[in-house]
């Protein structure tokens, strides 16, 4: 599979929005190189504010720029953006705007600028906002889709979780986003195997180890998460009894949560959580962190495994 970068996927569609549509405006907090709004800051400079290192200003700025009927996208690193909590919960989305924060840099694949760029739990605080929906794409074809989508169908405030690295491409080019609805990209009769972003392929591959051992994973991208597609994951729990979530995220306020949250509400079934366990990330190299975390395809398959030896929980209605 061919590796793409989701920065880039986002930069590029800015700029084919930008051209169709005159209420679009961007802005970015000193990073646009980094978070590629900078190529829709060189074709339309009069629609692109750098507000500096001052993300709390560009916040309110955004809101402002909503209320005026603007089309909103900001850009910054995921770590720095969750230090606006306040402007994001008073001024965008108390007054419930339509503004989209699409941030780059999260999660292990910072990689050598360490843990205190490694925010790990900014899908939990994000989620927690009234009006705020989360989406973590998957690769560079979502991304895309992502923004058209947003761009196009909404109207609320957005939260758009991207990486520093390169994701391997799993969707197909004909792919269309949907909020609140997972995606099955491999189907599997004995556990079910939920992940976002940088997880998907690992979660991919970790099907192809299972499959060695006899065991058939379902895998489903799971990339809405507020609001997250319930109906599928208890359709999951109810048709192949067992579930495992794998996330570039803490386990406690991410995905491994919400899907405890529903299938223990619904229909228990035995469930683990391939993530970040409450600790902070390290500085190296991106992807060498997910074996130091056991995160990776074969960690995901030894948590399914494990899940898979336990029995079905019996009288469930």
């Amino acid at each position: 599979m061919t590796a793409e970068s989701l920065r880039d996927a986002y930069g590029n569609t800015l700029v084919e929005l930008g051209k169709a549509h005159d209420d679009l405006v961007v802005l970015d907090a000193d990073l646009s190189s980094s978070t590629r709004t900078s190529v829709f800051g060189k074709a339309f400079p009069d629609r692109f504010f750098n507000m500096g290192i001052s993300e709390q200003s560009m916040v309110t700025t955004a809101a402002g720029l909503a209320l005026s009927g603007k089309k909103v996208f900001a850009s910054t690193f995921a770590v720095f953006l969750t230090r606006t909590y306040e402007q994001l919960r008073q001024s965008v989305c108390y007054n419930n705007l339509d503004v989209k924060f699409v941030v780059t840099h999260a999660g292990l694949t910072v990689g050598e600028d360490g843990a205190t760029h490694q925010i790990v739990e900014d899908v939990g605080i994000m989620s927690g906002l009234p009006n705020m929906h989360v989406v973590v794409p998957g690769d560079s074809i979502e991304t895309a889709s992502v923004i058209h989508y947003l761009f196009e169908k909404t109207k609320t405030p957005f939260y758009v979780r991207l990486s520093r690295e390169k994701f391997e491409v799993v969707n197909d080019r004909g792919y269309e986003f949907r909020l609140g609805k997972g995606v099955t990209l491999k189907d599997g009769s004995d556990i079910t195997i939920l992940a976002y972003g940088a997880m998907i392929n690992f979660s991919l591959k970790a099907a192809d180890i299972l499959k060695a051992k006899g065991i058939d994973a379902r895998v489903i991208n799971m990339s809405s998460i507020k609001p997250i597609d319930r109906d599928l994951v208890i359709k999951a729990a109810r048709e192949t009894g067992r579930v495992v979530t794998a996330e570039e995220h803490s386990i406690y306020n991410g995905l491994g949560s919400r899907v405890a949250e529903i299938i223990s509400e619904s229909y228990p079934v035995p469930l683990r959580r391939v993530g970040m366990k409450d600790n902070f990330g390290k500085s190296g190299k991106a992807w060498e962190l997910f074996d130091y975390f056991h995160m990776t395809a074969d960690d995901i398959a030894k948590a399914s495994e494990e899940c898979f030896r336990v029995e079905k929980y019996e009288n469930i209605p």
